[in-house]
Order: C-alpha cells, then sequence, then structure tokens
C-alpha cells in the first residue's frame, strides 16, 4: 500500500508539475485512442477529477524571517499510521521545508472557505504577509519548527521524514484539536465540518454525514 502511495502521489506530482511550469514536453495527457465503456459516458484522459474527493488541507511553514506562510494542497493523504504524504510542485513552502524540516497541516472547513481559498491563490512570495492580510493569527508549534494557524481548529504538527521528486512525507508528532469539534473525546467530523475540491465543478464542498458503519454495515453478506 505504502508503495502504491508513493507511486501514485509522483505521477500526480509529475503532472503538477508540467501544468505549472508551462513546460513544452508531452505530458501524461496523450491523445492515443481509447475504448469507450458501454452505457456510460467517457471522457478519456483528458479530465481533471481523477481522484475524489480531495481534501484541502492547509500547510504552515516559518520562512526565513520567521513569517508564517500557508497554502492549500489538495493532493495529499495518509501515508503509514503516523505518516502523510503530500504531492508539491516547487513552492514558498518547499523552500520553507527545506529551511525548518518541519510543517503543520490543518483542514480547511466550512467556516474559512474564503481565506484558505486565498491562501491557495496568493503565494507567500508575493505577498509575505498574507497569513495576517486574512485575519489569520499564529502560534508556534511546542513540537515542531512550524506555526499553528489558531483559527483551524485541527492541526497536524510534522517532521519532515522526506521531500523530493515532489513528493513529501511528513511524520505526525502531535495533533491537537479545538474542544468544539469533539465528541466523547474524539474529532467529530459533522462538527469539524472540512471542506474537499470537488475538480469536476471546480468549487469546494462540505462533508460531515454519516451514511454507514465502517466495518459495520457490510457484514450482512458475510451472514
Amino acid at each position: 500500500m505504502k508503495r502504491f502511495l508513493t507511486i501514485l502521489a509522483v505521477l500526480l506530482s509529475l503532472i503538477g508539475c508540467k501544468k505549472n511550469d508551462n513546460q513544452n514536453t508531452k505530458d501524461m495527457n496523450t491523445n492515443e485512442p481509447f475504448k469507450e465503456v458501454a452505457g456510460r459516458t467517457n471522457f478519456g484522459p483528458k479530465h481533471a477529477l481523477m481522484t475524489t474527493p480531495q481534501p484541502c488541507v492547509m500547510i504552515a511553514t516559518w520562512d526565513k524571517n520567521h513569517t508564517p506562510d500557508v497554502m492549500m494542497a489538495a493532493w495529499a493523504g495518509q501515508y503509514d499510521y503516523n505518516q502523510i504524504v503530500i504531492s508539491l510542485s516547487k513552492h514558498k513552502t518547499t523552500d520553507n521545508l527545506e529551511l525548518t524540516g518541519a510543517f503543520t497541516v490543518s483542514f480547511a472547513d466550512i467556516h474559512t472557505v474564503a481565506e484558505s481559498d486565498y491562501f491557495g491563490l496568493v503565494s507567500g512570495n508575493d505577498v509575505p504577509d498574507k497569513v495576517a492580510r486574512a485575519g489569520f493569527t499564529v502560534t508556534p508549534s511546542p513540537n515542531v519548527d512550524a506555526p499553528i494557524i489558531n483559527e483551524y481548529p485541527l492541526t497536524l504538527e510534522c517532521k519532515v521524514v522526506s521531500w523530493g521528486d515532489g513528493v513529501l512525507v511528513g511524520e505526525v508528532v502531535n495533533m491537537s484539536a479545538d474542544e468544539r469539534i469533539l465528541t466523547d473525546g474524539k474529532v467529530d467530523l459533522g462538527k469539524l465540518q472540512p471542506i474537499v475540491f470537488d475538480a469536476a465543478s471546480m468549487s469546494y464542498r462540505s462533508i460531515g454525514d454519516i451514511v454507514g458503519k465502517a466495518w459495520g454495515d457490510g457484514k450482512k453478506f458475510t451472514e
């Protein structure tokens, strides 16, 4: 599973890097013919919606002047029990990662849609004080050399395990949550109401409703 996730992340990163750098080389989308699946609308390989849902993770770092920076990333996932993997092209964030070896990850929610989108629109290289401009505040992490964005109620404090070829792997050393998103001491997504990126409609959608029981509902087929 770890090898599969790493390979997937590398492929996604390569696609993203080629798009961002506007290279004139041949990318992953080709004009080669494909066979249509009967009874369905077929889009071929040229479609933004490859995997869904895509979490809106907010990566926070310090720059060389100890100014906080935040960017949004959508190509992220759990790599191991205490590790996460994020596909990134070259950003101010990656420069900061090389400087500090640490970062925090928070999750955009329905209350922070505009601010989170802003963090994805504007580069910290162009607007160094973009966190303050959004009206957000920070607290230094007590565990890693990175800022915690106070307005995000769920945060992972991470150390860089590896960074290269567009793939960032981080070790989560602590997860902290605001009491308002907890139920019986556990994170309640219904209270957190995180948003995900919908590449098909270029929009954000909220999640939270429970529709089934994991490792439970499927048992009816085993009886």
